[in-house]
């Protein structure tokens, strides 16, 4: 038998997945606040739901890597104190995030984990590390192009510039 070749769950974690995984959860933390408050700015339904679905993604990313981090020892960071309710008519349009401006950061963001989890996989030894990010991959994959749909359909999208001419 090989080298780390038995349990994964056995093996120890080597510095680049315990930073990894603790900078996972560090994000995931940072997101649930951010988009916690983008659900009260938010007046979009469509948009309300889509935040909700990254909240739930975030959250069980906090759950998972937390557990792991734990499990092997290691102190995961703090989470962040809980914003008070706030209601969309309370906030001056002034200091109030739009709702294209919400979508584009979710996309934003989520392009951000996608690039995260590769790296996270990619450096991976432990099985069950790189099959838990490449799990987040998928979801991303799905938010992503649930978030670009979206911003299609509702005229959001501000694309870069697009090449109309195919050179000859």
């Amino acid at each position: 038998m090989g080298i780390l070749s038995g349990n994964p769950k056995d093996e120890p974690l080597h510095y680049g997945e315990v930073f990894s995984i603790w900078e996972a959860s560090m994000m995931a933390k940072g997101s649930i606040s951010c988009y916690e408050a983008y659900m009260y700015h938010a007046g979009d339904k469509e948009l309300k739901k889509l935040i909700q679905d990254f909240l739930d993604q975030a959250r069980l990313e906090v759950k998972e890597c937390d557990e792991l981090l734990t499990d092997n020892g290691i102190s995961p960071s703090p989470m962040l104190a809980e914003r008070p309710a706030a209601e969309l008519e309370d906030i001056p349009p002034g200091a109030r995030f739009t709702d294209p401006e919400i979508a584009a950061k979710l996309a934003a963001d989520n392009a951000l984990g996608l690039v995260s989890c590769s790296k996270t996989m990619g450096l991976s030894i432990r099985e069950d590390v790189g099959a838990l990010f490449a799990k987040y991959h998928v979801t991303k994959t799905a938010l992503g192009l649930r978030v670009l749909r979206m911003n299609k359909e509702k005229g959001w999208l501000v694309p870069p510039p697009l090449v109309a001419k195919q050179p000859e």
